[in-house]
């Protein structure tokens, strides 16, 4: 490992074991990838009797033009895309640079793409095409070297008995979900290597989803699975449509994007703009999505006749001559070391090289990097190796770019190398022996129980700390809420396993008898999803005018079964006052999603879905002296019911687990991470909030 501290190596975990499969380390470093859109949508191009439709994604347009079903299937006997060459759209994702293509097997519409043998309703036998234009471009990456992948929809309008929703996120049948399983299989059996498989939309329960990514791992290992396929059963995160996250994300991750906010299938009519301003944004992004260590998926959207539109066809092959240029920067490389990007632009990193893109220029065309441990040997532009003036003073290196320089689509790439391994000074160094949920840089991933039902996840801590000498002891310090759990401590790239289990006990500050229980409120949120947000994050909730309503029934300590329908939320607020300030410990009853909140701030926000045990949790409450107002948010996905129990009567302790000595590095600015060691699922929210790290 080139530095063991380094943080972002550890968050992104790519230091693959031998023989691993997950993550694929070829799809982590691939950075840049083709998705098409393509399907009988296509041939409409956005177009019904001769009106454009304007409303939604073109793809969607049996939705948005409400084409009765008979005439839409209809279209597939005049769907003969003659100009189709797989050959031609493997060589341009190969000249634009991207690395694997992902192709839509089957959309909404239930049409598919590929010769299945569970439906006729597909491009052999629906069409006088009669041919498999997926196994075609299937083969056609094979032999130019371009990894193959799919896309495949979870919900079909076309299967006997569905209908058309409004937001796509519906229940899967049994039925339904046999006719998936079976598709998916002949996918992963039939078109060679898939290096991963897209799922999008549906609303799966977690059985099913953990049907569906068994049988995609069963039978090609390497294969990575979506996010969208729910119940956090993906293999890696997938942001909202043509988004980028603001923040560090700890598990690998992927950002797909349309040429046009507006669609992504074709849509003939599409107003494509100035070409050069296109490639500059497109290339912007890519850069931005790397540089914060994710992976880039762009769409094109062939015509009916399979034809790729020349706009985009241009617009590729120009970003893969940029990358020719600049590839070194984008392939392989991991995220921005330090904690922010500079004013100036953005920065990824491989071994000892930084490689800085710069867009925004100072007047005297000088930029600095600052919080840098180590020493620059040189910097260059990575166009052409010329070297550029370079000082450094302390942890500041400062690089001239001569006014000679010009961007290259808006960008100009500097490669600063170093001569050993170096390190990035973090915006946050902590001086105090305790390290806590409060005090953390959390590291972010993406839960999603389906598509709406999603939100920024936490799966793990970082902190850097201060301190002097070769070793430290840290003790780590749990609640009966995480009793028994497996986490993995590590500090300065030495890693401790620990069970939370055998610690020394001691007694908290708070005393529940303290408290006094006042009235309890209940709100109702029907046909919803769970995102993470609630009611009960603003402070002195209007009880009268926020639609809650009194339920005096529902007691502290007391058991009480609340009726639910399917995808809705409750919320119980309790109004509370307090002699002190104080830590009280409570019991929480959980439900698919369980969100705790104390005046205002979250306490806790985790999804019991794709395995996460269903137990009753004990959290923390710091509640301050007078009046508080707690809230308990349960979410219902299928079920009739969900429990409500907010018990204060548990034993008011915690315990103190001493770990073995570990050694730091040379300095006084050592790091530290917290996160669960053998995560159910990599992208559930791991808890922990009241597990703590204290040193000697």
């Amino acid at each position: 490992m080139l530095l063991r501290g380094c943080l972002i190596i550890i968050l992104l975990g790519v230091q693959f074991a031998f023989g691993q499969q997950k993550p694929d380390p070829d799809w982590v470093n691939q950075k840049f990838s083709m998705f098409i859109h393509w399907g009988l949508y296509s041939e409409l191009g956005g177009v019904w009797k001769g009106e454009p439709v304007r409303t939604g994604y073109s793809e969607q347009i049996q939705s948005f033009a409400r084409i009765p079903k008979a005439e839409y299937e209809a279209v597939a006997k005049q769907f003969e895309p003659k100009k189709w060459n797989a050959d031609e759209v493997a060589a341009l994702a190969k000249a634009a640079g991207m690395k694997s293509i992902v192709f839509t097997s089957k959309h909404h519409d239930g049409f598919c793409m590929y010769h299945s043998k569970y439906t006729k309703y597909n491009i052999v036998d629906a069409t006088p095409f009669k041919r498999d234009v997926m196994k075609e471009l299937s083969d056609a990456c094979q032999r130019q070297g371009v990894k193959f992948a799919v896309y495949y929809s979870l919900i079909d309008w076309n299967f006997p008995g569905n209908g058309i929703s409004p937001h796509n996120a519906d229940a899967i049948s049994p039925k339904h979900h046999e006719f998936s399983m079976k598709q998916v299989e002949e996918i992963m059996t039939n078109y060679g290597p898939i290096s991963e498989i897209w799922f999008d939309m549906g609303s799966l329960t977690a059985e099913q989803s953990k049907e569906l990514y068994d049988l995609v791992t069963r039978l090609q290992p390497r294969c990575m699975v979506s996010g969208r396929l729910g119940n956090d059963r993906g293999d890696f995160a997938v942001m909202a449509d043509n988004k980028m996250p603001d923040h560090k994300i700890g598990v690998p991750w992927q950002t797909a994007a349309s040429f046009f906010h507006e669609t992504w299938s074709y849509r003939s009519w599409q107003e494509r703009g100035n070409l050069d301003a296109k490639i500059n944004e497109k290339i912007g992004s890519l850069v931005k999505v790397v540089s914060r260590g994710g992976n880039y998926l762009l769409n094109i959207g062939p015509r009916g006749d399979g034809t790729v539109v020349e706009f985009e066809k241009d617009a590729l092959l120009a970003m893969g001559q940029w990358l020719k240029n600049y590839g070194e920067a984008i392939y392989s490389t991991t995220a921005n070391p330090f904690d922010h990007a500079p004013e100036w632009g953005d920065i990824t990193r491989k071994g000892n090289n930084l490689y800085l893109f710069v867009e925004k220029m100072s007047d005297n065309r000088e930029i600095e990097l600052k919080g840098v441990i180590g020493k620059a040997k040189r910097a260059t532009l990575l166009l052409d190796g010329k070297a550029l003036d370079t000082k450094q003073n302390g942890q500041t290196v400062s690089v001239a770019i001569p006014r000679t320089v010009q961007p290259d689509r808006g960008i100009i790439v500097v490669k600063l190398e170093f001569e050993d391994t170096f390190r990035a000074v973090p915006d946050q160094v902590l001086k105090t022996k305790v390290l806590t949920a409060v005090n953390a840089i959390p590291v972010y991933a993406h839960s999603s129980m389906d598509y709406y039902s999603s939100y920024r996840s936490t799966v793990g801590f970082a902190w850097h700390f201060e301190k002097k000498g070769a070793t430290v002891t840290p003790t780590v310090v749990y609640t009966a809420g995480d009793q028994d759990r497996v986490v993995r401590l590590t500090i300065d790239g030495e890693v401790q396993d620990v069970t939370l289990t055998g610690g020394k006990t001691q007694a908290l500050n708070g005393n529940p008898r303290s408290l006094h229980w006042g009235n309890v409120y209940m709100y109702s949120a029907r046909g919803g999803a769970y995102t993470g947000n609630a009611e009960g994050l603003k402070k002195n909730i209007d009880i009268i005018g926020d639609g809650w309503k009194s339920r005096q029934d529902l007691k502290p300590g007391e058991e009480v079964k609340i009726p639910v329908e399917e995808k809705e939320s409750v919320e119980i607020l309790h109004e509370f006052t307090s002699d002190r300030e104080q830590d009280i410990l409570v019991e929480i009853a959980v439900a698919d999603g369980t969100q705790v909140i104390l005046n205002g701030k979250r306490v806790s926000l985790r999804s019991y879905v794709g395995g996460v045990p269903r137990n009753n949790t004990v959290v923390k409450l710091h509640v301050q002296k007078g009046k508080n107002q707690l809230i308990v948010q349960l979410y219902n996905r299928y079920g009739k019911e969900v429990t409500y129990l907010m018990n204060p009567n548990v034993k008011q302790e915690e315990y103190k687990l001493r770990l073995n000595p570990m050694e730091l590095y040379p300095g006084n600015i050592h790091d530290c991470t917290l996160k669960e060691a053998f995560p159910v699922n990599k992208n559930s929210d791991m808890g922990l909030r009241d597990t703590r790290v204290e040193f000697e």
